[in-house]
């Protein structure tokens, strides 16, 4: 008798709810109509990609910032309604908004 059914015999009146690996964590967040502007720049000749145009709350961002530089293993920061990520990251970001349902524009280059 593993864990599960021992808790089941102990609450039977209980339903689990679901993992945080299990609940759809996209909609947390707002989707746009307008696309995310994607633009490629240097600073202090060192490579920088920056989203800017999301027209949601500033939390959403925060936490698309987050995932982003989560999923990409990089630095990065969240400024004046952009945010920033430390590379060249295009592609792999774009591949990434568009799997979570957002319009991507890229820019430049």
């Amino acid at each position: 008798m593993d864990l599960q059914d021992q808790l089941k015999n102990l609450f039977p009146d209980h339903k689990p709810e679901l993992n945080a690996t299990e609940r759809d964590e996209e909609s947390d967040i707002w989707l746009q109509d307008d696309p995310i502007i994607c633009k490629y720049e240097k600073r202090k000749g060192k490579p920088i990609t920056i989203l800017e145009g999301y027209t949601g709350a500033d939390e959403d961002f925060k936490k698309l910032a987050k995932e982003l530089k989560t999923k990409l293993s990089v630095g990065g920061s969240f400024k004046d309604d952009r945010i920033i990520i430390q590379g060249d990251y295009r592609d792999k970001i774009m591949n990434i908004l568009k799997e979570k349902g957002f319009a991507v524009k890229r820019v430049g280059g």
